[in-house]
Formats: C-alpha cells, structure tokens, sequence
C-alpha cells in the first residue's frame, strides 16, 4: 500500500514542516491519546495471539487466520502507528531518510498482510460454509499455517519489489520533513489493483455469499423444525451461532471497509487534484486504527475471548495443564 503519485516539484511546495500551532495542553494530550491507541493496540492484539497459541482447543485452521491477523495488527501498533503518529503531531517528518525507508517498508507490509489475512479469512468462511464435508477433510491446521506462511512471504516479496524497482527509491525523502515515496503511473496503478481491488472484491463478494448460505441454513432449520415439530435445542444453537457469525463478519468486514476505503479514494484524487497532506495522514492514520479495533470486535462479540483474556490476567495460564482449559 503505497503514497499518491506526485510530481518531486509540486510535492517540496506542498509539504513542508509548518510550526507548531497548537498549545502545549493540547500537543500533550495528542502524545497521552496516541500511547492510548498504540497501547490498545498492542495489547489487545497481544491477547489474541497469546490465547490462540496457548489454548489447545483454539488450535483451529480458522483460529490459525485469526492469528495471523492479530500478529500483523500487533506489529502495526508496535512499529507503524506510533511513528505515523508523531508525524502527523508533527507535522513533519523528523527522523532520516534511513528510517523513512524502513518505516515504508514495514508499514506496507504489515498492513498488506493485514488486508490480505482478512481476504483469507472470507475464503476460509466461504469454503467452511459452502462444502463443510470437504473442508473438515482437506483444511487442517498444518496446512493452513504453510498457506499463510506462503501469504506473508509473497507479500513481503511484493512490498519489496515495489520500493526497489520504483524509479524515486533513491529519493524516499523528497523534500526535508517529508517522508514519501512518489509510484509512477504503472506502479500505482498495479499497487491498486493487487493491495486494494483484488482483496476488497474477493472480501465483499465472498461475504455476501457468507450472508446467503448462512440464511439459507437458518431457513432450512427453520423448515425443518416446522415439518417434524421437533425444537431441538442443538437446532436452535445452530441458527443462533449461524446468524451469530454472520453478524461478526459483517461487523468486521465494515470495519474494515470504513477504514480503507477514504486512503485509497484519496490516493486516487491525489493523481487529478491537489490534496493537503495532513488529510491525507489522518485517511492513513485511519487505515493503521482499524488494527485496533480488531481485538474490541473480538472481545464484543467472543465469548471464548473474553474467558481467556480472564484466564491470562489472572495468571491462570502459568497452572500445569492451562492450555488443557476449555474456553469454548
């Protein structure tokens, strides 16, 4: 995911690094709000990680893409977001052009990743759903860890393809306090494609194919239930974690929409009209906050989270046989 197209001349008369307007009270309570974000963040992503890793019951193909995607949002919070978020305080970039290299890189990356593992995830929903006998035979847990193995290292390939063959990798820093990379028209346009439209196309298509299946086994349960007169309570739980699931994705996948679709709809205005760039720091702000408000879904809306977020805080874990505990 990469910054707007734009010419090296007009970006030195655009962005440069203004004084600071803003009084000590309110650029103090800037710094306390950000280390509240980054520290969200982190942990939040952190107890995930730590609940799906520790918790033998959680050791599913599905839970594997749920790890996968907090490790990412946790290295966002860790290593991206405080540093974008100095800048915009800022509003300049105050470290070299060294680290502006490695901030791009890592913070592509990371945030690709995170784009494609919510891809996966609707796959893997959509796969679960549609064929549930093929999946429960073919999808295990080994093989979902080499697939996401592959993911993170074909994006990291990609990420560092697209800053090394660019022809401006040698000017990261186009003008002093400013951080960005200017993609020509074919980078850019390949850069849409592969980190925005593909992901967001497979993600929206596949979960209103979720949607449908889903409402297609509740009605089903329903019809069922009617002609055998027979209210099971198994029958109920399952429309009841059908139409469950179903919301949490839509929650997510709108979230996640919200959060994405202002950078890139900026990115593509940056290419026909003059866009200041403090907007365009606080669309990407927003893009890194969505590796947020991931765990707050989670802890929302799964119960089985919010046991083993109890168990880690208590120091439950550090028993013998913790990871035996049942949190489903």
């Amino acid at each position: 995911m990469n910054f707007m197209d734009i010419n090296q001349t007009d970006h030195c008369l655009l962005f440069h690094c203004p004084e600071r307007s803003v009084s000590t009270a309110v650029y103090v309570l800037l710094y306390v709000s950000a280390a509240a974000v980054v520290l969200l963040t982190v942990c939040g992503n952190l107890l995930i990680i730590i609940s799906v890793c520790h918790f033998k019951q959680l050791h599913t193909p599905t839970n594997m893409l749920i790890l996968s995607l907090a490790v990412s949002d946790f290295l966002v919070g860790l290593l991206v977001i405080p540093i974008a978020i100095i800048w915009m305080v800022e509003s300049c970039w105050i470290f070299n052009s060294l680290f502006c290299i490695c901030f791009m890189l890592t913070s592509y990356f990371v945030t690709s990743t995170s784009i494609y593992n919510i891809a996966l995830i609707a796959v893997d929903r959509y796969f679960a759903l549609s064929n549930p006998f093929l999946y429960t035979k073919a999808v295990s847990v080994n093989r979902m860890c080499f697939v996401l193995l592959c993911d993170w290292c074909i994006l990291f390939t990609y990420n560092l393809a697209v800053h090394y063959f660019n022809r401006n990798f040698k000017s990261l820093v186009l003008c002093p306090g400013d951080c960005f990379l200017a993609l020509d028209e074919v980078w850019s346009l390949a850069d849409l494609i592969v980190i925005f439209v593909l992901p967001c196309t497979l993600i929206i298509t596949l979960y209103a194919l979720v949607f449908f299946i889903a409402k297609k086994h509740a009605t089903a349960i329903r019809d069922l239930n009617i002609q055998t007169r027979i209210h099971t309570s198994k029958n109920n739980i399952s429309m009841k974690s059908e139409r469950k699931a179903a919301k949490v994705l839509g929650i997510v996948v709108s979230v996640f929409l919200a959060c994405l679709f202002p950078y890139f709809i900026y990115s593509l205005l940056g290419k026909v009209i003059t866009v200041e760039v403090e907007a365009f720091q606080k669309v990407l702000v927003l893009v890194y906050l969505n590796s947020t408000i991931n765990p707050v879904i989670y802890a929302l809306f799964y119960p089985w989270f919010r046991r083993c977020v109890k168990l880690i805080l208590t120091l439950q874990i550090l028993k013998t046989d913790s990871a035996l505990i049942t949190v489903l």
